[in-house]
Formats: C-alpha cells, structure tokens, sequence
C-alpha cells in the first residue's frame, strides 16, 4: 500500500527549520513556544508550532517575521491565514505549520491536545543572535521538554 501523498517544497533538514521558526517568534519576543512532532499524526506536516502573543499586532508581527525567515531560507510561505483579526495566525510552510495565538484563543482551543502528543525537544532562547530571556532560562519545562 501507497502512504499519504506528501510534496515537499523545501529539502532543508527538519530540524534547520523548526530552529528558524523557533528563532524567527523569539525574536519578536512571542511567548509559550511550544514544538511538537506530528509525523505519525498526518502525512500533511511534519511539525506543529504554537505560540502565544500579547496582541493583535504582536500576532501578525510574529507571522511576518517567519514568512520573512522561511523566505530568506528558501523555504515557499504555501499560506498564511488569520491576518485579517490578529486572534489566531496559521503560517504553512509546508513541513512546519506555526499556530500564533492571543493567550484566550490558545486556552479555548487548546491545540496542545490534538498535536502535543510528541513535543520535540529543543534548546529555547538560544536564536542565532544567542540571547535568550531569563525567564525560559529560569524554567526548565519550557526550555528542555516542549520547546
């Protein structure tokens, strides 16, 4: 039997672009970064990204910042859907789909629960420009475990 018809846009290694969109929402400072392996989920996508930010503003900052990072890498932006409130942005760039939420909408949705079945365990706070806040550097759960 045949698999689930997956087209790959981009051969960066999975792990690069998970890091660049980790990188590219720290630098907009968004909040509760949280990765999670979904290949035995769906063929789809191979990472589900969630953040939360403070505003609408911030929301769409957060969404721009990685389009402009995926594009820098080569990586083709396939959507980016949500814009128009600001509430609740999905960018798809194929491999890597990103959830960026306001703090109400991502505790009604709870995302985490369809797609956190595998976190992906991955370093915080250490984007390539090296800073990283004291706060991730203080809890380990969202630096070690989730992230």
């Amino acid at each position: 039997m045949i698999g689930p018809l997956r087209v790959t846009f981009n051969t960066m290694d999975i792990r690069k672009q998970q890091r660049a969109v980790v990188d590219a929402l720290e630098d907009v400072k968004a909040q509760d970064i949280q990765v999670y392996n979904t290949e035995a989920l769906t063929g789809l996508f191979d990472r589900v990204v969630i953040a939360t930010a403070s505003s609408n503003r911030q929301t769409r900052a957060l969404a721009r910042s990685v389009e402009d990072k995926a594009r820098s890498l080569g990586i083709q932006v396939i959507a980016t859907e949500g814009l128009e409130t600001g509430e609740w942005v999905l960018v798809d760039i194929g491999d890597v789909v990103v959830h960026i939420m306001q703090q109400a909408i991502r505790q009604y949705y709870n995302l985490e629960e369809i797609w956190g079945g595998k976190p992906v365990r991955m370093k915080l706070g250490a984007s390539s420009t090296g800073r990283a806040s004291a706060k991730r550097a203080s809890d380990p759960a969202s630096t070690d475990a989730h992230g």
